[in-house]
């Protein structure tokens, strides 16, 4: 239950950082924010900024959170000469405040890899290992939770290999396995055993696999370097990953609020490295999520500000409203199937 808690909370920070950089940015261009919201539906707690005015507020459903400017419902009467209403400040300004909260993200995934490399050192080799054990395991007695797997029947390993299909290829053929544990590198005997996997038959050593990572510790500059370069990295390798499966190269699967969660206590388990790795992750992939030029993202509401900066002439309300207002819809019809899928697996 702690690790669920955890894991509800780490969403939490990746709402709260993304909504900031929406609020900071919207203050500091002169416009008055209503609410800060974590979480959507009547609020649960909240109190009111004296100074601000602002309502900052925690609603019950958890997994995901908004920012209300004044004025930035575009069905919302506004008073023109009303200069704290975001339509009625510059478009430079309207653009900085939307693109601030995917930036803001990517930000906060620099500073959490600063962080997380200067303290714990930068990804080395990665290797197959065992996480765990299943019962009547073939490994059972030979294998053991943190080995790490080298070679299978004389070929190495490498982590971009398919695990499963180098044990499945031994048919059962007891073969060496090379490991390294505790430093020390062995030779063990397996002999992998028949299971179904739907209406094939496979061979299985019978463990949960796992990448594992050596880090290697570097200094502040290093890790200031590698920082600012995981974002980058990062982005080109979702991009990559989203086109091959958009293109059918490669199967995927989306995950919604809970299945999210759901990784999130997965990687908690495994320590706090693994656990600021996922969220510096997670923060790339919302920040580049929300820059998307669909309708009710971040990234619909751009073009529509770019079209005006481009032109100096607004985008019509009748028909920018609606957009926006079908995207929402769309947004929130798929997130339901998502969740509800992501709820049938739990």
């Amino acid at each position: 239950m702690t690790d669920w808690i955890g894991a509800i909370l780490a969403i939490g920070v990746l709402i709260i950082v993304h909504e900031a950089g929406h609020y900071v940015v919207a203050r500091l261009c002169g416009m008055r924010v209503e609410r800060f919201s974590l979480g959507f539906g009547p609020a649960i707690v909240g109190w009111r900024s004296k100074k601000t005015g602002t309502l900052f507020q925690i609603g019950p459903i958890p997994f995901g959170g908004f920012v209300e400017i004044r004025g930035m419902n575009l069905a919302e009467d506004v008073d023109p000469t009303d200069h704290s209403a975001y339509p009625n400040r510059p478009a430079w300004q309207r653009f900085l405040t939307i693109f601030a909260g995917p930036a803001t993200n990517y930000v906060f995934a620099v500073v959490l890899a600063f962080g997380l490399f200067t303290f714990a050192g930068i990804q080395g080799e990665r290797y197959w290992g065992v996480d765990q054990l299943l019962p009547n395991a073939a490994a059972t007695g030979v294998l053991e939770p943190g080995d790490r797997i080298l070679s299978i029947d004389g070929k190495p390993l490498r982590h971009q290999d398919n695990l499963p299909a180098a044990v499945n290829a031994t048919q059962g053929r007891e073969v060496v396995v090379t490991i390294r544990r505790d430093g020390r590198v062995m030779d063990v005997k397996v002999a992998a055993k028949p299971d179904k996997d739907g209406d094939k038959q496979v061979y299985r050593f019978g463990f949960v696999p796992q990448i594992q990572v050596d880090r290697v510790k570097v200094g502040v500059v290093r890790s200031a370097k590698e920082a600012l370069i995981f974002p980058v990295e990062q982005t080109k390798m979702i991009a990559i990953g989203l086109y091959e499966w958009i293109s059918g190269k490669v199967e995927g699967e989306v995950l919604g609020p809970v299945g999210i969660t759901k990784t999130i206590k997965t990687s908690l388990e495994q320590g706090w490295v693994t656990m600021i790795g996922m969220l510096m992750v997670l923060n790339v992939y919302l920040g580049l999520f929300n820059l998307f030029p669909l309708p009710a993202l971040d990234g619909g509401r751009l073009v529509f500000l770019a079209y005006e900066m481009a032109t100096r002439r607004r985008a019509n309300p009748k028909i920018e409203t609606p957009v926006h207002t079908i995207g929402i819809l769309i947004l929130m019809v798929v997130m339901v199937l998502v969740t509800l899928k992501d709820c049938a697996k739990l």
